[in-house]
């Protein structure tokens, strides 16, 4: 497997940064997770669009245009040979001193990582997820805004592990108010009273590729959208619950804290949904 780092094509054991790289000493950078399908990039412009808006709310100045990044990624998939897989785009500050000030990193650095992804098995789209509320919360907005999709996710890694540790495959977390903000890496959705219910940003929620794109099919298909604070108890209560992101895409959630959703089956709605979703994969992409 090839990686692009800051330049050039690399074989990825050759790709290496400097132990100085704010990126490694502070999680100082930021990221996107991206889809190949069929050879099409998935909203590369969405993704793109974010990496930009993160790279302004945390001053890291990028010299690249976004025509530049997009030639990169799509160059990545192509020099890997891949039809379908998962794109990991890393820009960081740069290599600097062993301090916390950023000024002496004066040029950033990006990866670009184009692989084969280790997808949630077939079965747990046809039977559901079971997932758990985790004690570890999300980190205050005002602190870090949800909308930075930065290189420190200890705070998601805590709640995985904490999940793995009692034996399921993904987690629920709080804000620190305890309204529910999302999982450890996919954003939150449920149905109830023919109404599509969703945490706002400011709860906690990432903004999501994949999550507008499910609002985009819920205005098509006139399905009413909430986005406001929900409690463990509306999950507990929701007809239906479906979990969305990058490599989730849209999947059924069966089972919260041990309480069943609705049925305790994969709802009609989000099988819907994901039906809808596979259908404008390859609509809304860019081609290699």
């Amino acid at each position: 497997m090839k990686v692009y780092l800051d330049g050039q094509f690399v074989d990825a054991d050759d790709a290496k940064i400097s132990v100085f790289d704010h990126g490694l000493l502070y999680g100082d950078g930021i990221f996107e997770g991206i889809r190949l399908y069929q050879g099409c990039v998935f909203r590369l412009e969405e993704h793109l669009e974010r990496l930009e808006y993160s790279a302004k709310a945390i001053l890291l100045k990028m010299p690249w245009s976004r025509q530049e990044i997009a030639d990169i990624v799509c160059e990545t998939c192509r020099v890997n040979e891949l039809e379908n897989g998962y794109i990991r785009l890393v820009v960081t500050r740069g290599k600097g001193n062993l301090g916390l000030s950023p000024k002496t990193c004066s040029v950033p650095s990006l990866v670009c990582i184009a692989d084969h992804l280790a997808l949630y098995p077939a079965e747990y789209y046809q039977e559901g997820l079971k997932i758990i509320t985790v004690p570890t919360r999300r980190i205050n907005s005002a602190a870090l805004s949800p909308g930075v999709k930065s290189m420190n996710y200890l705070n998601n890694i805590m709640a995985k592990m904490e999940a793995d540790q009692l034996g399921y495959i993904e987690a629920l977390m709080l804000n620190d108010q305890g309204y529910v903000a999302e999982c450890t890496g996919d954003n939150v959705f449920i149905f109830h009273k023919d109404k599509l219910w969703t945490p706002p940003f400011h709860a906690g929620a990432l903004k999501g590729v994949t999550r507008s794109v499910v609002l985009d099919i819920a205005e098509d298909l006139s399905v009413p959208v909430m986005q406001e604070n929900l409690t463990r108890y509306d999950i507990w209560i929701a007809d239906e619950c479906f979990l969305t992101g990058t490599a989730a895409e849209v999947i059924p959630v069966v089972e919260v804290d041990g309480r069943p959703i609705g049925e305790g089956t994969p709802g009609k709605k989000t099988a819907t949904f994901l039906e809808e979703f596979r259908s404008r994969v390859a609509k809304e992409g860019t081609f290699l």
